[in-house]
């Protein structure tokens, strides 16, 4: 089970909600030796289109090197998708948190990275948050459990609600 913190959750949503309707981008990334993102990192989409993303080139250089002062890595790639559906056999209509065929291109360059995808129909929407990686070349979407705390997403304590 990947479990993130809902702040991470809640800034992740509002800065799809902040560039929409083009796609938003950032990463989470936490300590080198940890098991959980500890930061979200909100970054440029420098194709500034609504059905694609790249990380703009001089803001992943500078994220690289603050990574490594810091002693973090990148945990997960994280965007949105914005009102176009990203299967073909979906019949909503609806932008859907599933990965793109270029999506799961780029995961075959870092086949161990998680990517979380929210998708948001409008700015306002409800949003749907997903992460998927791949394994043995196909994708895998992950449970994802949206805690208070990394403190209790293990025991599954009640002393502190996890958010589902």
């Amino acid at each position: 089970m990947l479990a993130i913190r809902a702040d991470l959750v809640d800034e992740i949503v509002a800065h799809a909600r902040r560039d929409f309707p083009l796609e938003a981008c950032g990463q989470l990334v936490g300590p080198e030796a940890g098991e959980h993102a500890e930061r979200y990192v909100p970054m440029t989409n420098a194709d500034e289109v609504e059905s694609d993303f790249a990380f703009s080139p001089a803001e992943d250089i500078r994220l690289e090197r603050d990574l490594d002062a810091r002693g973090e890595r990148r945990m997960l790639v994280v965007h949105s998708h914005t009102r176009v559906p990203r299967r073909p056999l979906t019949d909503t209509g609806l932008p859907e948190a599933y990965p793109s065929v270029k999506d799961i291109a780029q995961m075959e360059w870092t086949p161990d990275q998680h990517w979380l995808i929210v998708g948001l129909a409008t700015a306002d929407g409800d949003p749907e948050v997903r992460s998927y990686h791949l394994a043995d070349g196909e994708v895998v979407e992950d449970d994802v459990a949206v805690v208070e705390s990394y403190m209790f997403s293990h025991t599954g304590s009640d002393d502190v609600p996890d958010r589902a």
